[in-house]
């Protein structure tokens, strides 16, 4: 091919670009050279000019297709020096090389110096890259790539560019730029007087951008993302809306940068002609844009409505769903690409690879379905042609079928549904699976499983939850390495906060592109909060799904409760996939009335049982107390969720090894809380339970005569007066009625006691029959409809109360991890508490070895005079005197309890819920009558209980 070179360098560029052309080319002119010369040849000089490239090289490359046809290249160096061909012009503007004085190739988007129009467009067709991942729908891909070209237009901004440039000066200006972006963070600089470069960002696009080829939903959509790919500052007067921004900046400064704008977007859309042959930024004139902007509000982070109507709480999903997807396609390619240097970033637009720099971040195949293929020979081989692994292999190839969106597989406990997921990820081709669970305590079960040698000793099994993280190969990770094991085992808490927060949304990326296992799913429907955001989850991976992908995401769950399913995460029948129990021993079921205030052989939770019985309550305090009243009597053991951390893994080691299928029953009894009542391997001969509803009481079930030893087993469930009557007198009826259960509860007592009038002796097929006869039962469904909407009532104001915009906190170099502010899961503190020796009744001279988490209505007692909280209000001072200026208490502050909340979110400055003898006799007093203690039991700890509540038991 014959081609010609053009330089336009300066300076110290001229005479290296020169040695190099001149080594290449005959020079035919002052500043032009020209050569016949191969690809290969023309790929060395091009790497050579990038090896010597600087800000001031400028090397535009032209084909000579004809006579009068000249195509240009390539250019190597500062474009701005070319016109769109590459030539350079005889006549030109200022404005074409020039913003105002500024040079364009002298405005950057952060310390990388990587120009300000090459980031916009590089962070745009990113996004669209990994958008494409996460939907198959055009118009999100297109609102993606809009706000990644919109999203740092706000860096144009006069006090952003003269902060940046003097970062630029330090020496030791910082390699790797913060996960949060750059922002002005110093000197003289406030919040208070100054929108941030996002905020300005929606304000541009507010008044130029032209999406008009977007619906309004995407619009919308495109403006969330713009506004939320950074964290808001913490102000004291919030910025909520367009005009406040447009305050900020002054008249004259926004004129100037609208000005500003348009002129890199021209420059965003020349590279969007050069890479793909196409234009298409729009931007419209604005001349009276107070009017265009009054009463436009800023985007809100979450918006969620009370109603009756479940159609309505589906709208107001799908709408949050792609607002989800949208904003962390552009926040992920925004970090991912600011992390390039600015010849990086340069290197992969002249090459034309940022669709290769895009997948680079997708999941690579490591050989996880190796692993997978292993595991399911060794079952072949250890059962050949059993029909549990026929019926086990039809269920995961009904499940991978391509025309299923979500898949879902229904199976009673027992019927292998950790190997048919796994032979489901191995038939969908999965390259990782996030297995998903409700609990802690049920990632833990799944990791003994999974690491074990009948399922995959030799994959890398992670369990990432916020109490643990470690692989079944080494000890913890370092944080670049979490969520990347062959199967990663986490908690729900983990995957929503990628959509509540800002500093997790890299996990919503994993899991967007990861196969996803939810397990036990049926957990999340009674959740307040939960049940919403996880159908957020849902949503997201049903815009993944497409005619011809294979379905990546399955929810499994013994009870599925069908109405959930397929009223409100709209699945159809179709998708589920059921195989019935290979157990088929008889099972005895029979209810038994009781008065919950007599703690006595009347009582089924505190009465003596026979060995190998489980006893399962609806509260960790019940089951505390029944422990604590049979401790001396029995070989037993107590488990539940208010132990220390060390406590809860210890004695969930000892009920596996105790109770699972090759356990050796070293304990004759468990007594527990609903925490073993899913997904853990264990079994037992006899169970008794306070009733509840239908998925606790199967999922409970699931435990009873597990591996099928025994020809009978026998299920006890104990009902008061209030439950059958639906009304909320006593506990256990006030605990239903709160949680948005007791309707349920009330009409499944109802229709199991008819179904077992006639069958005494059943088998767990025929209970999981009946199970879904009770959701086709059309009085049944209309009681569950009214619990279900008041769940999502509560919901919504959780959510509303709880998941509050994501805040950029500054912490200092010794700052500790702290408790956030707002939870799902409720609003709790760090808390220290003495140890209380319950066999001989006193308070021991110790304390906890470090503090735990309560709950903030059990630390106040729910705001009655007498609590914990204010006990340590009026005494804490003098107690720890050296604690005070830890917790920041003077005298005039020392009585203020809401000092001592607002301290213990930090585990430094606990709040103390009692003390020792020791301490108390200090200020010489008693302790208070609601204080907390830790309690110790003859034989293992009981954990976490009021003194007020032990002296009722007593």
């Amino acid at each position: 091919m014959l081609v010609t070179f053009i330089s336009e360098c300066e300076k110290k560029a001229l005479s290296r670009t020169r040695r190099v052309l001149d080594a290449f080319a005959n020079r035919i002119g002052n500043n032009t050279w020209q050569t016949p010369i191969t690809e290969e040849g023309l790929d060395a000089v091009k790497r050579l000019l990038r090896k010597t490239a600087s800000k001031n090289t400028a090397v535009s490359c032209h084909q000579l297709k004809s006579r009068i046809r000249i195509e240009l290249l390539w250019v190597v160096g500062n474009r701005n020096k070319f016109n769109n061909e590459g030539f350079v012009a005889v006549n030109y503007t200022e404005a074409d090389k020039f913003i105002g004085e500024i040079d364009m190739s002298e405005i950057y988007a952060n310390t990388k110096k990587q120009p300000l129009d090459q980031h916009l467009f590089v962070v745009g067709v990113v996004a669209k890259e990994i958008m494409k991942t996460f939907c198959t729908d055009n118009q999100l891909q297109k609102a993606a790539l809009s706000a990644g070209f919109w999203h740092d237009i706000g860096k144009l901004e006069m006090h952003f560019q003269d902060w940046l440039n003097k970062e630029l000066k330090k020496k030791n200006l910082i390699a790797e730029l913060p996960e949060n972006g750059v922002h002005i963070e110093n000197g003289k600089f406030s919040w208070e007087k100054y929108p941030t470069h996002n905020e300005v960002s929606t304000l541009i696009y507010e008044l130029l951008a032209d999406d008009s080829s977007l619906g309004e939903g995407e619009k919308k959509a495109v403006k969330h993302a713009i506004y939320w790919h950074h964290a808001k500052p913490i102000r004291k007067s919030e910025i909520s809306s367009l005009n406040q921004v447009s305050e900020k900046l002054r008249d004259n400064d926004l004129k100037e940068l609208l000005t500003k704008s348009k002129i890199i977007m021209i420059s965003v859309d020349n590279l969007m002609s050069e890479y793909f042959d196409e234009k298409i930024i729009k931007t419209k004139s604005t001349s009276n844009y107070e009017n265009e902007i009054d009463g436009i509000k800023l985007p809100e982070y979450k918006i969620y409505e009370t109603s009756e109507r479940i159609d309505k709480y589906q709208k107001q999903i799908k709408k949050n769903a792609k607002e989800n997807l949208i904003r962390t396609a552009v926040i992920s390619a925004d970090r991912i690409v600011s992390a390039l240097s600015c010849d990086e970033l340069k290197s992969y637009i002249d090459d034309k690879k940022l669709e290769d720099f895009a997948n680079k971040q997708l999941i690579q195949e490591r050989g996880l379905n190796q692993h997978i293929k292993a595991c399911l020979g060794g079952f072949e081989a250890k059962y050949p042609d059993s029909e549990r692994n026929k019926r086990q292999t039809k269920a995961a190839y009904d499940l991978a079928g391509k025309e299923k969106n979500i898949a879902v597989l229904s199976g009673p406990a027992g019927c292998g549904k950790t190997k048919i997921a796994l032979e489901w990820a191995l038939k969908t081709s999965a390259k990782q699976i996030i297995w998903v669970c409700p609990r802690v305590a049920i990632c833990q079960s799944l990791f003994n499983d999974l690491s074990s040698e009948a399922y995959l000793p030799n994959a890398i099994i992670e369990i990432h939850t916020g109490e643990f993280k470690f692989t079944n190969k080494k000890s913890e990770p370092p944080e670049s390495e979490y969520f990347s094991g062959d199967i990663v085992l986490t908690t729900i808490d983990q995957i929503i906060n990628s959509i509540t927060t800002h500093r997790n949304i890299s996990t919503l990326t994993r899991f967007m592109n990861a196969t996803v296992v939810f397990d036990e799913f049926h957990e999340y429907i009674p959740m307040a909060g939960f049940n919403i955001l996880f159908a957020e989850l849902i949503e997201c991976k049903k815009l993944q799904q497409s005619e011809e992908a294979m379905p990546n995401t399955l929810l499994v769950s013994a009870t599925p409760n069908y109405y959930f399913v397929k009223d409100f995460l709209g699945i159809v029948t179709e998708d589920i996939i059921g195989i019935d129990s290979f157990n088929d021993k008889s099972y005895q079921i029979e209810f038994v009335d009781y008065d919950e205030a007599i703690k006595d052989e009347t009582n089924p939770s505190y009465k003596k049982v026979d060995k190998n019985t489980f006893v399962i309550s609806n509260t960790a305090t019940t089951a505390q107390k029944s422990f604590i009243e049979n401790q001396k009597n029995e070989n037993s053991l107590l488990t539940h969720a208010r132990f220390t951390p060390d406590d809860r893994k210890d004695i969930f080691a000892k009920v596996f090894e105790s109770f699972s299928e090759d356990g050796i029953h070293k304990f004759d009894i468990l007594r527990s809380g609903p925490v073993i009542q899913a997904a853990l391997n264990i079994s037992c001969k006899n169970m008794i339970s306070e009733v509840d509803i239908a998925e606790n009481i199967l999922q409970r079930l699931g435990r009873l005569n597990r591996f099928a030893k025994y020809d009978m087993a026998t299920l006890t469930i104990a009902v008061t007066d209030g439950i059958k009557n639906g009304i909320q007198t006593g506990k256990s009826a006030k605990f239903l009625g709160r949680n948005r259960q007791l309707k349920s509860v009330k009409v499944w007592y109802e229709f199991l006691s008819n179904k077992l009038e006639n069958n005494k002796n059943i088998t767990i097929n025929n209970l999981y029959k009946w199970y879904q006869e009770f959701y086709e039962d059309t009085a049944c469904l209309a009681t569950i409809k009214q619990d279900f909407i008041a769940l999502l009532k509560d919901s919504v104001h959780v959510i509303c109360k709880n998941i509050f915009e994501p805040k950029r906190l500054k912490l200092s170099k010794n700052s500790t991890i702290k408790l956030k502010k707002y939870s799902l899961r409720g609003d709790s503190r760090f808390v220290q508490m003495a140890v209380y020796d319950v066999e001989n009744r006193k308070v021991l001279d110790e304390y906890l070895p470090e503090a735990i988490t309560l709950g903030v209505n059990e630390i106040s007692n729910y705001d009655e005079d007498e609590s914990a909280l204010k006990f340590m209000g009026k005494k804490h001072h003098n107690i720890k005197v050296d604690d005070n200026q830890k917790y920041g208490v003077t005298e005039t502050t020392r009585l203020k309890t809401r000092l001592y909340l607002k301290n213990s979110r930090d585990p430094e400055t606990p709040i103390y819920v009692s003390y020792t003898p020791n301490d108390l006799d200090i200020v010489k007093t008693e302790a208070s009558d609601e204080a907390i203690y830790y309690l110790k039991g003859i034989n293992q700890a009981i954990g976490v209980m009021s003194i007020s509540k032990l002296q009722d038991n007593e």
